[in-house]
């Protein structure tokens, strides 16, 4: 299967970043990270969601979409190979988990406006794992705003992306579970991971690849 666009996702904590910079030294790809470190609402929602949830949403709509509109533009000019650890969609499926009703609805609207202009990816991989190794994850790489992430929350992020691979039918979506696996440190593991990727013709829809 051609790659040209590859996307990797997966929940908070999940090490989609980790695998994007393993694969993109790999196969010499170039590769687009979100810049959530640097938003100044982050810190403040985690101490108050209702209150900083929106104008932590909206910055990260505009952030997101000036971030690919800039780079995939380049990467067609330059480039035969770009991978990123998000997808635009991953706005609307926070949103729905962090806004009121009538937050949500206003930002569906802005959403909606800027998604269709934006590139589908050739493949978008899922590495799903459950919360009891997200936390692991999370605590080990110790960022202080993250400390008190709730479990419940976890697990609602979790539905959203399975409520949107349900919906979704404009490009192959892999889920790749992880939970028992670790890719970082077993080279047999990341080999296998790159084999599933790579080496598979995937028809649009959902396909699902287990490791243990």
């Amino acid at each position: 299967m051609k790659i040209n666009y590859l996307v990797i996702e997966g929940n908070i904590g999940s090490g989609k970043t980790t695998l994007v910079n393993r694969i993109a030294k790999q196969y010499g790809a170039r590769k687009l990270l979100e810049g959530f470190e640097d938003n100044p609402f982050l810190p403040k929602f985690y101490e108050d969601q209702e209150k900083f949830a929106f104008p932590l949403e909206m910055s990260f709509l505009a952030d997101r979409y000036n971030q690919l509109k800039n780079n995939i533009r380049e990467f067609e000019l330059f480039s035969s190979f770009l991978i990123s650890d998000y997808y635009f969609m991953k706005s609307l499926i926070f949103a729905q988990n962090t806004l009121s009703r009538d937050e949500y609805l206003l930002y569906e609207r802005f959403f909606t406006i800027i998604y269709d202009k934006l590139p589908k990816p050739d493949l978008y991989v899922y590495l799903h794992s459950d919360v009891d190794k997200l936390l692991q994850n999370i605590k080990k790489r110790g960022r202080d705003y993250e400390r008190n992430i709730d479990p419940d929350y976890l697990e609602k992020i979790r539905a959203g992306y399975f409520s949107f691979f349900k919906r979704q039918n404009e490009f192959p979506i892999l889920i790749i579970d992880t939970t028992k696996i670790d890719f970082v440190d077993d080279e047999n593991q990341y080999e296998r991971l790159c084999s599933a990727i790579f080496e598979n013709d995937y028809s649009t829809g959902v396909n699902r690849f287990l490791m243990d």
